[in-house]
């Protein structure tokens, strides 16, 4: 029985016990004012970040968001996370993020 629960669990995805396991966000456009959102799967989207040591792993995600108004300006997303996959910088070009 265990066995069948293993392979179901592969096709499963995130394992809901550890949370949703993303990352909301909002921004504003800076040239129409569209507030676009996206969702960021901590899972598959980060691509990592070594430095000189084993332990030094970070994350880290762009983003290029195209709102569905009419000015289809590219708004640029760049998050870093730490190791345990918690936010510790994010950077926006062509908008703001809202909250701000």
């Amino acid at each position: 029985m265990k066995f069948l629960q293993r392979i179901s669990g592969l096709f499963a995805g995130a394992n809901p016990e550890k949370g949703s396991g993303s990352f909301e966000l909002a921004v504003k456009c800076s040239r129409c004012g569209e507030v676009i959102r996206a969702r960021i799967d901590l899972a598959n989207d980060l691509s990592a970040e070594y430095g000189e040591g084993d332990n030094e792993a970070s994350y880290f995600c762009r983003k290029i968001l195209i709102g569905k108004q009419s000015c289809y300006a590219p708004i640029e997303v760049v998050l870093r996370f730490d190791a345990n996959r918690n936010l510790m910088a994010r950077e926006i070009t062509g908008g703001k993020f809202m909250g701000e």
